[in-house]
């Protein structure tokens, strides 16, 4: 395990609806808008990274295709997906030209 980099500061700029949006909701939560928006923005990056990441998946398996032409059709995945909302534990279908 990595050990943890010490916070830094760092400032943005924030209209002044939504400062006050997020010190009530720090006083309804008994929290501070320290934490209110530390814990937003730890959500919001967490979420974009995982957003990325399938994102990314995405474009391989698209090159992948290109490359090779290997592919299910979309019965055929459908009736493996169906098969596995039933309970029946079975292979993918084999991947064709």
């Amino acid at each position: 395990m990595q050990p943890q980099t010490p916070p830094t500061a760092t400032s943005i700029k924030i209209p002044g609806e939504l400062r006050e949006r997020i010190q009530q909701l720090a006083e309804a939560r008994k929290r501070t808008p320290h934490a209110i928006m530390l814990q937003a923005l730890e959500n919001y990056v967490s979420q974009e990274e995982k957003r990325e990441a399938f994102r990314q998946e995405g474009i391989a398996a698209w090159e992948e295709y290109q490359h090779t032409g290997l592919h299910v059709t979309n019965h055929e995945a459908k009736a493996w997906l169906a098969e596995l909302a039933a309970g029946n534990d079975v292979e993918p279908p084999k991947c064709q030209i």
